[in-house]
Order: C-alpha cells, then sequence, then structure tokens
C-alpha cells in the first residue's frame, strides 16, 4: 500500500469517527431537548478535525438562550455533558463542539476582533498586553488572531483565572 494511500484511508476513518461523534452528539441533546420541553433543530458538521454540533431554533431563541446561560457557563457545560455521552458510547475521548443559538459563532468573532485590537497595541506600543481571564475555547480563538496578526501569545495563570498575554514579535 502506498504512503498517499494510507493518509487517505486514516482521513476516511477519522471523518467516520468524527461523524459517529455527531450522531452521538445529536441524539443525546435531541434527547435533552425532550425532556426540557424546548424546540431546536440538530445542525452537525466537521470543522477543523473535530466534529461540531449546533442547537439552532426558528422562534425567536429565546428558549435556547436558557441552555446558553450567563457568560456561557451552561454551554460548556452542556458541551462537557455531551462528550462525556459520546465518551461513553465510543471509549474515545471527545473534542467535539457545541453551539446553541450561535453563541459560540458570534463570540468567536468578537474573540477574533480583540486579538486582532490587543496585537495592533501591542505592535504601535512594542509592550505585552494582558488579558481578562477566559475559557480555554476564548483563549484559543485570540491566541489564532493574534498568529495571525504576525505576533505570538502565550497562556498565564492557573484555571479559571488563565489568561492571553500578547508579546511582541
Amino acid at each position: 500500500m502506498t504512503e498517499g494511500t494510507t493518509s487517505a484511508a486514516e482521513g476516511a476513518d477519522t471523518l467516520t469517527r468524527l461523524e459517529q461523534e455527531g450522531e452521538i452528539a445529536a441524539d443525546y441533546l435531541e434527547g435533552l431537548l425532550d425532556i426540557a420541553d424546548l424546540d431546536g433543530d440538530i445542525d452537525m458538521d466537521v470543522e477543523a478535525d473535530r466534529a461540531s454540533v449546533s442547537i439552532i431554533s426558528d422562534a425567536s431563541g429565546r428558549d435556547l438562550q436558557k441552555l446558553v446561560g450567563r457568560d456561557g457557563e451552561v454551554l460548556e457545560a452542556l458541551q462537557e455533558l455531551t462528550r462525556l455521552a459520546v465518551h461513553r458510547e465510543t471509549g474515545d475521548r471527545s473534542r467535539l463542539m457545541l453551539d446553541i443559538g450561535g453563541y459560540r459563532a458570534k463570540k468567536r468573532a468578537e474573540l477574533s476582533e480583540l486579538g486582532a485590537k490587543a496585537a495592533a497595541e501591542v505592535k504601535s506600543t512594542g509592550e505585552p498586553v494582558k488579558l481578562k481571564p477566559m475559557s480555554p475555547f476564548e483563549r484559543k480563538v485570540v491566541h489564532d488572531a493574534v498568529k495571525s496578526a504576525g505576533l505570538r501569545s502565550e497562556s498565564e495563570g492557573e484555571e479559571p483565572q488563565r489568561f492571553v498575554v500578547v508579546l511582541p514579535a
């Protein structure tokens, strides 16, 4: 078997595994929505080598806001529970991402802008910029934005007070 064939087969296996994670997560979340008597549609995808599941609603989305919570706290907890449900079924650790009502997508855009602004400030002053404490998801988005601006960043501190420091080039 050639090397290219092996990597193509591995890629197909990974895609199949991630699609399976999405299916398991969708089933778990549909059960949760039924129990909570909330309306929402489940959308599954594979993004950046991880399963991505979104709960979307045709209505105003106020009911789904309950599943997001203040600053996404309920969303984070539901994501961990969903990852545990996937782990229980597959035996493998999941890196699944959950979005509810577009909360994470909107947050990603805001954080990318924050990272770009911090990078611009560091470029103009030459001094490091410390940002407020963030969740791992939030820090990852900021690190990516800083990297795309041509600078580097590091995470410092201990959870839950871990934060990003944007450094000069």
